[in-house]
């Protein structure tokens, strides 16, 4: 994975990044924290299949991520499927 792809999965996704060791970056859903992954500020590019596993996404998915063919609120769908993020954290009952 190149790192302007990370760059373009941090806008779609609206992660949320800071910079130390690693570039850290989290994604938030209705103000809670759901999952996060990291990059190297080296030139080495990031471990794909680590970043897609952080991101709890099949490899489909992922590359759907990267293609723009699945959008943030497909994501959000899709973590939902999942149960990583519950009806209740985005205040449906």
């Amino acid at each position: 994975m190149k790192v302007h792809e990370f760059t373009k999965l941090e806008n779609k996704l609206k992660l949320k990044t800071r910079n130390s060791g690693d570039r850290l970056a989290w994604f938030e859903h209705d103000g809670k924290s759901v999952l996060f992954t990291k990059r190297s500020h080296g030139n080495k590019e990031p471990p794909e299949n680590l970043i897609r596993q952080q991101l709890k996404v099949n490899e489909t998915q992922f590359a759907g991520l990267i293609s723009c063919s699945v959008t943030r609120d497909q994501y959000i769908e899709i973590l939902r499927g999942k149960k990583i993020i519950t009806s209740t954290d985005s205040g449906q009952l």
